[in-house]
């Protein structure tokens, strides 16, 4: 259950701890004193989206806190890493007004996501709005799924039908338009046959590159390499290095008939000779591969624009168009085999369609069966809610296969006797519609383990005998559940187990919202204040007490 909840600088509310108690909790107090800022505290608590237009006129930071005791042991704990304590929870979340969100559960920071996580598992929220959701018939399957526990069959049902979804695609995907298959084919035909005239070999561009750069300057490189040559081997007019070398070695070879110490001189020498021969040698070669024929270089040019132009078309090196036709011999082949693949896929898409049909079907009889039951529920509830003649019924109609099903369903209803069933939107006046919505969210409620509910004035437009009924029945649900009820009506205020009034009053020119736990005396006085308004008599106090005393 809810304990405590502190709020700092939100609109109109400086400061303010409000206690709450088990069974049911009313606030009351006059239009616009602040009632509806109290649930937006809450709902901040409950990581729903905050603006920050909601911290206080003057402030840069607003902060909500909620204490619960007796939070049973969610698996949310676990999977968070967040301590978890039985007898308290704690959560606070600071709203800075340059945006900025700060989260604490157990003291442990979270995301306003992760806090969302919690705050579904501990709160439920029902609005006026809500009460106009039961005009919107789209919302109804969901109400139905929701009372018939039907989560398992959904979730298997909206993976087959995924399943089906996807193979309807294949199949669509195959079944193009012939005369594009057509195209298809002899446009793949013209690239394979153009790229495979061209027997490409990985690196044959680089290669040829660089051929081509020595042809270019085969003169330079020829005249150089004839002069490095000539160096080395001598010319008629002057001796090369080889033959330098040689004289060299044999001067030194006669030194060592004299002493040893010349020996090691001359076998370097030698060495060196050798190794400057070996060059000339690969010098004169590399002279003699310069030879080429006159129409080489025009080969050379011919062959690199017809790599560069498939280049163009089909990849940026050898390795991508070769790639790129291995890829489209494989389409070319599955499109040739277009007859059987399409078959093949018409049948596993009308498997996957009979599998669908069939979760879709087996889903439609959990829905009848939960249907049939929860009209029985809800006549019993609005019987409770002063309306006994109330019927109520679950239409159904065919609707085209789809995730969540066959199922297009629409409540039906009539509060009169001798009245035809009618949709619902066309059927409830304002008081009824809410009392409607009570008795839904009250039988939904049993299913669910969210141990707090919060009312805001769903009780608009009913009074009277039905009021006394709406009260009743807040008080039965808050017998297993926390209930906290914002209302204008003082049936459901007199039922209250604790009773908070919000007030608001103006001091040194600023607005003070401030919130109230009224002991009985102080119960008396709001009761005679909402029955009487303004004037305020002993009659009126002498109905609030006998109020309380029913």
């Amino acid at each position: 259950m809810l304990n405590l909840l502190h709020i700092e600088n939100i609109a109109v509310i400086e400061q303010a701890d409000i206690l709450f108690d088990r069974g049911l909790n009313v606030l009351t107090g006059e239009t616009g004193a602040g009632k509806s800022i109290v649930i937006d505290a809450i709902s901040a608590i409950l990581g729903e989206r905050t603006f920050r237009d909601l911290i206080r006129t003057g402030c840069d930071r607003a902060s909500v806190s909620a204490v619960f005791s007796k939070i049973a042991q969610q698996p949310w704990f676990e999977t968070h890493k967040i301590p978890y304590n039985p007898d308290e929870l704690l959560i606070r979340r600071d709203i800075y007004a340059d945006g900025r969100n700060l989260c604490r559960v157990n003291d442990t920071p979270v995301t306003v996501s992760v806090l969302k996580e919690l705050g579904r598992l501990l709160i439920q929220i029902h609005g006026q709005h809500d009460t106009q959701t039961l005009f919107d018939e789209q919302t109804h399957l969901r109400y139905l799924d929701l009372f018939a526990n039907d989560h398992d069959a959904l979730t298997q049902h909206e993976a087959l039908y995924s399943i089906y979804d996807q193979a309807c695609a294949d199949f669509n995907r195959l079944s193009t338009d012939e005369s594009e298959r057509l195209r298809r084919i002899e446009m793949l035909r013209y690239q394979l046959e153009e790229i495979d005239r061209a027997e490409l070999r990985e690196g044959e561009e680089d290669r040829l590159s660089e051929r081509r750069t020595i042809l270019q300057n085969a003169e330079r490189l020829s005249d150089g390499l004839t002069g490095a040559v000539s160096a080395l081997y001598g010319s008629d007019n002057s001796a090369g290095a080889i033959d330098l070398l040689s004289g060299a070695e044999d001067e030194i070879a006669r030194l060592g008939r004299i002493s040893d110490r010349y020996s090691e001189i001359e076998q370097a020498i030698h060495a060196i000779r050798e190794q400057v021969q070996e060059l000339s040698t690969q010098l004169r070669d590399e002279a003699d591969d310069l030879a080429y024929s006159g129409d080489e270089l025009e080969q050379i040019e011919s062959r690199l624009d017809i790599i560069q132009r498939l280049e163009k078309k089909y990849g940026a090196t050898e390795a991508d168009i070769l790639l790129y036709a291995e890829n489209a011999r494989k389409e070319l082949e599955d499109i040739e085999d277009y007859d059987a693949r399409l078959e093949a896929a018409q049948k596993r898409m009308d498997a996957a369609k009979a599998d669908a049909v069939k979760s879709a079907e087996s889903l439609s009889t959990l829905r009848k069966s939960a249907a049939k039951a929860l009209a029985q529920r809800m006549e019993s509830e609005l019987a409770q809610l002063d309306m006994p003649s109330f019927r109520f019924e679950v239409a159904f109609e065919e609707k085209p296969l789809s995730a969540d099903g066959t199922d297009a369903v629409r409540f039906m209803m009539t509060a009169n006797v001798g009245e035809s069933l009618k949709p619902m939107s066309k059927a409830a006046s304002g008081g009824e519609l809410a009392r409607i919505m009570l008795a839904m969210k009250n039988v939904l409620a049993e299913l669910d383990e969210i141990p707090i509910l919060i009312f805001d004035e769903v009780d608009s437009g009913v009074s009277g005998r039905a009021a006394q009924k709406v009260a009743a029945k807040l008080k039965s649900v808050s017998r297993g559940k926390q209930v906290l009820c914002v209302t204008h009506l003082p049936q459901i205020a007199a039922a209250a187990d604790a009773h908070l009034l919000i007030q608001k009053e103006a001091k040194n020119g600023r607005t003070f919202t401030s919130v109230l736990q009224l002991d009985r005396q102080g119960r008396i006085e709001e009761l005679a204040r909402i029955i009487g308004g303004e004037i305020i008599t002993d009659n009126t106090r002498k109905s609030a007490e006998d109020m309380l005393c029913t």
